[in-house]
């Protein structure tokens, strides 16, 4: 009997029947939104929105299943959040890499949009390295590199999954900016980091250094010299913060900051974790022709709330 489904087709249900089981959906108060098992233990991720100030709430899967989670961690400035159940889970998601999509890839949401449970679209990633404002408190600060689909998504999609065609959670669905618009912050090498902060200290702690950045081309001699395609124009520097205090300026051209190139602004973020607090981060920028070094002492951000 021949296969009454198209490639496309096969791709997106396959997908579907291996996350479904694995995205729950919760509730936390007056907020409801999805959640993704990504450990064998029970730890699921979903957005610090969706769980807000709560301390606990309730997660139903797919093979109805249900119980309470307690909220292990949650970072607003990142809009992540991990929670555990208290009641047993589904095997784990395996978690992707979006550092690997590409403009017009095959990406699949599987979350619980408008109360309706085990809901999947399919689309497209629109657009990578998109920024989207995240508050917490007093601070704000952007998301980088959030990934932009053309899947629907709709409220209660929040914490659901983004995957891509092999069933890799890419992206953990956000924000719905307009119709064919959707958001989800990207899983990459800083989210894990995020996520093992939010495990181990409930927290994540960032280092503040003080700088208003955009991406900027460099120059072809500059390239040459460098090896280097792109770097980061400081815009802004916060009066009294450590980029201050060690003499950058604005209009300089950031190449490197702890000897690593910076080509764009999660380059830089990436560094601006515990790690990094108190301890000399050397910065390399171009100014007026010159190349200029300079020693910036981050301290930690703080006045975030949660």
């Amino acid at each position: 009997m021949a296969d009454p489904l198209d490639a496309y087709s096969r791709v997106v249900s396959s997908v579907a029947a291996e996350l479904l089981p694995k995205v729950a959906s919760v509730r936390a108060g007056r907020g409801s939104g999805s959640a993704v098992v990504f450990t064998a233990d029970g730890f699921l991720l979903t957005n610090a929105h969706v769980v807000g100030t709560a301390r606990s709430g309730t997660v139903a899967f797919a093979d109805g299943g249900s119980g309470g989670f307690e909220v292990v961690g949650r970072d607003p400035l990142s809009d992540l959040a991990v929670i555990r159940a208290q009641t047993p889970t589904p095997p784990p998601a395996e978690l992707g890499d979006s550092d690997d999509l590409v403009v017009g890839q095959l990406v699949v949401a599987v979350g619980n949009p408008l109360g309706l449970a085990g809901s999947v679209t399919a689309g497209v990633v629109s657009g990578l390295g998109r920024s989207l404002p995240a508050h917490g408190g007093a601070g704000m600060r952007l998301i980088e590199d959030v990934i932009q689909t053309d899947a629907a998504l709709n409220p209660g999609n929040s914490g659901g999954a983004l995957a891509d065609a092999q069933a890799r959670v890419v992206g953990i669905n956000t924000a719905v900016a307009g119709v064919g618009v959707g958001l989800a912050v990207p899983v990459n090498v800083t989210t894990r980091s995020i996520i093992a902060a939010l495990i181990r200290d409930g927290r994540v702690r960032r280092a503040f250094l003080g700088l208003v950045t955009s991406p900027a081309p460099l120059p072809e001699p500059l390239r040459r010299r460098t090896g280097q395609d792109g770097a980061l124009r400081v815009v802004e520097v916060v009066p009294g913060s450590p980029a201050q205090r060690a003499g950058l300026r604005a209009g300089d051209l950031v190449l490197s900051a702890g000897r690593t190139p910076v080509g764009d602004a999660q380059s830089l973020q990436r560094l601006m974790f515990a790690d990094a607090i108190g301890r000399p981060l050397p910065i390399t920028v171009h100014r007026n022709g010159a190349l200029v070094d300079v020693i910036a002492e981050p301290v930690e951000l703080t006045g975030t709330g949660v």
